[in-house]
């Protein structure tokens, strides 16, 4: 029986080794990551309940004790502590981006691996380096668009760029550490026939890192771009002065980049994109788990290196070794180490994660311990009632070592169950969008949201979807413009049962956009879209404009130097004919990104429409510096540009009598507008949004773009 369910063990292990790195599927809206990590996350788990029925059986504990345990626990230890302590929703370090999961699963296979014999991890290792040649071929076919004439494929596995890793980075890292894997193999090989076929798959895998960073270089496509090392390091710092232990939690990366990045950042051109990682793994530690996590991880990367020196020393000591015995002796040394240095200047995947924990087992020493858990007394006793009571009790100490991490397995089966079956619901739910199928999106968005309501994705889409909705029934219900003259019903008259629907999906989407911020309140693009359906409802429902302008200044104070939020807080107000605030909104978006053409732009009318024409007119002429000559958006602000130089020439020249009357407000779309229940009204800020400073201030540091505490 034991040996049964050791071989069970070590197949489920294998199975997961093989598996990990070339597994796409679409059961969610990204097919790469998500089965990735269900992947490794149940392996990991049914690993771990196959060994704790091996205790039971057999009454003995059998472990082995590694090189890298105690950094390792270490490191996994700070990612379950700053999940629990600091990631507003745990959901995101748990399933995505599911940084979390990722490293303790990946620690977890590490302890599993290095249970194995040496034989059981050379064979490991070798459907490593085979899965590693199923990858290259892919990415070959890929790219030579084979894969893109097949019909039958989905449509992004017949993209020119595809591979399994997601992206040509991930792609390349996993090459280059698989490599020497297959070096080895095929210098260590005797065997002719063996031999050749090792040599066409090597072949085959450098052909596919060829690909990989041929894509990969400065001016192509596909090229990864990154922030650079020191708005990396800024964000880590800022982060760290709030919290040095335990870093703002995994899976947070976004929500302190927005907060924390430095105003340096926008002088780039990447600066509309909001990354949720460093530009390498160690930044996003350190930032994500702290000082704690970044300590396990420093003692990890000694070990490697006393690991090495030790090597050298002994390679100094050991004449006349041949080079080939050397490297095939030192392979998983070299792959680790390849991996750590890449691993500290680019960002780290779920793949690249676990892979180097894969090669750590390889790498690490084993010490056999052996603990009793059991009564050898017990098995002399006859067959019957009393022998089966004393079998039981024999079996005591390890059901209550064990029983702990059985109840654990059962309920990440049940609890991860439930939450892959909500991702696949919502992925249905967008398939259904795609094809204009309004009601079954509805239905199925509403089922992933009942299936699993800790993420915020759903809640935002369904708050979208609701509002697209109502908007639609307003448009439907309005009908078309009457001509002038033409008897009928007025157009704003919407029936009761029409108004009534339009009231409950503007509420739904309210509360729905209510409920992204409730999971985590600190990411600026959750205070926004609020706002944003809070702007879109202003001519439905009154008080509307009221909540977008708070919400709206929440998700500035939250991303302080977004030239684009200000943009949008400065438009609500000049909506509401409120120019005075507009200005110095868009004024301050103009002293975050002097070169925002936008900024600049909506400067220039909100000072128009407030009477500087001569202030409107040198904004504008900014604009016009800042666009190309034959752009749209360039003959546009030239067309602004002349209105306000005529303007300015009719003020000057000497007129008649000139009596315009005033012009009345829009016409609501809803006669009455709709009233919000109490219940609609914004939630609490987590930080005090920053007060608009007066424009006219003349000194640069009343320009306060980062937020302030709340106390």
């Amino acid at each position: 029986m034991d040996k049964l369910l050791q071989k069970l063990e070590t197949y489920i292990l294998y199975t997961v080794v093989f598996l990990l790195p070339i597994a796409v599927l679409g059961i969610s809206p990204n097919p790469f990551e998500p089965i990735k990590l269900t992947i490794l996350s149940f392996g990991v788990a049914l690993a771990l309940l196959v060994r704790a029925i091996r205790v039971i059986t057999t009454r003995r504990l059998e472990f082995s004790v590694g090189t890298f345990d105690f950094p390792i626990a270490l490191l996994a230890v700070s990612y379950v502590v700053s999940t629990i302590l600091r990631t507003p929703n745990k959901m995101e370090a748990l399933f995505l981006p599911g940084t979390a999961t990722a490293l303790v699963s990946g620690a977890l296979l590490y302890f599993l691996l290095n249970q194995l014999d040496e034989k059981a991890k050379k064979t490991a290792g070798m459907l490593l380096y085979f899965s590693g040649v199923v990858f290259s071929a892919v990415v070959l076919l890929a790219f030579s668009k084979v894969l893109g004439s097949i019909p039958q494929l989905p449509a992004y596995m017949r993209a020119v760029n595809f591979n399994p890793a997601a992206g040509y980075l991930p792609a390349g890292i996993f090459l280059v550490t698989v490599l020497p894997l297959g070096i080895m193999l095929l210098m260590s090989e005797k065997i002719v026939s063996r031999r050749a076929f090792l040599g066409v798959s090597t072949a085959i895998v450098i052909l596919a890192l060829v690909v990989s960073i041929f894509n990969m270089l400065p001016g192509k496509p596909f090229s990864p771009r990154f922030p650079s090392t020191s708005v990396s390091w800024g964000v880590a710092i800022d982060a760290l002065k709030e919290s040095p232990i335990f870093g703002v939690g995994p899976g947070n990366y976004l929500t302190a980049f927005s907060r924390f990045r430095p105003i340096s950042y926008n002088a780039s051109e990447l600066w509309p994109v909001k990354f949720a990682t460093a530009n390498n793994f160690a930044l996003t530690a350190l930032t994500e788990v702290g000082l704690l996590g970044i300590a396990g991880l420093i003692l990890l990367v000694l070990t490697v290196y006393r690991m090495i020196r030790d090597k050298i020393r002994g390679k100094s000591q050991a004449a006349g070794t041949s080079s080939a015995k050397l490297l095939t002796e030192n392979t998983p040394l070299i792959s680790v180490t390849l991996l750590i240095i890449l691993m500290a200047i680019f960002p780290a995947t779920i793949l690249i994660i676990a892979l180097f924990f894969i090669l750590l087992s390889f790498l690490s020493g084993a010490k056999k311990t052996s603990l009793n858990l059991g009564s050898s007394a017990s098995d002399s006793v006859a067959s019957g009632p009393a022998g089966a009571t004393s079998a039981i009790s024999s079996r005591l100490p390890a059901l209550l070592v064990t029983l702990p991490i059985i109840v654990f397995v059962l309920f990440f089966f049940v609890r991860a169950g439930r939450v892959l079956s909500a991702e696949i619901t919502f992925k249905r739910s967008l398939d259904a969008l795609t094809q204009n199928q309004a009601q079954e999106t509805y239905d199925l968005m509403r089922a992933a949201i009942r299936t699993n309501p800790r993420v915020d994705r759903y809640h935002a889409s369904f708050a979208q979807v609701n509002l697209a909705l109502a908007n639609a029934i307003a448009l439907r219900a309005a009908g078309p413009e009457r001509p002038a003259g033409v008897e009928g019903p007025a157009a704003s008259q919407i029936s009761d049962q029409d108004r009534a629907n339009i009231s409950q999906l503007v509420q739904q989407s309210i509360a729905e956009g209510k409920s992204t911020v409730a999971l985590n309140p600190f990411r600026a693009a959750n205070w926004e879209l609020l706002a944003r359906i809070y702007q879109a409802i202003i001519p439905f429902a009154q008080g509307a404009d009221t909540f977008a302008i708070q919400t709206m200044s929440q998700a500035v104070a939250l991303d302080p130097l977004n030239p684009n939020l200000r943009i949008a807080l400065g438009g609500i107000h000049y909506g509401q004919a409120n120019y005075d605030t507009a200005i110095r909104v868009f004024g301050l978006a103009v002293a975050a990104k002097p070169d925002h053409a936008n900024a600049h732009y909506n400067l220039a009318i909100a000072l128009r429409d407030s009477g500087d024409i001569e202030g409107a007119i040198a904004q504008m002429t900014v604009v016009l510096s800042l666009l190309t000559a034959d752009s749209n958006d360039y003959q546009t602000a030239r067309g602004v540009l002349e209105d306000l130089e005529s303007r300015r020439a009719a003020a000057a020249a000497p007129t008649g009598e000139e009596l315009t009357p005033p012009q009345p407000a829009e016409e609501p779309v809803l006669k009455p507008p709709l009233s919000l229940p109490e219940e609609s009204e914004p939630p609490e800020s987590p930080i005090t949004p920053t007060p608009t400073p007066e424009i006219g201030e003349e000194e640069q540091g009343s320009f306060n773009l980062t937020p302030t505490p709340t106390p």
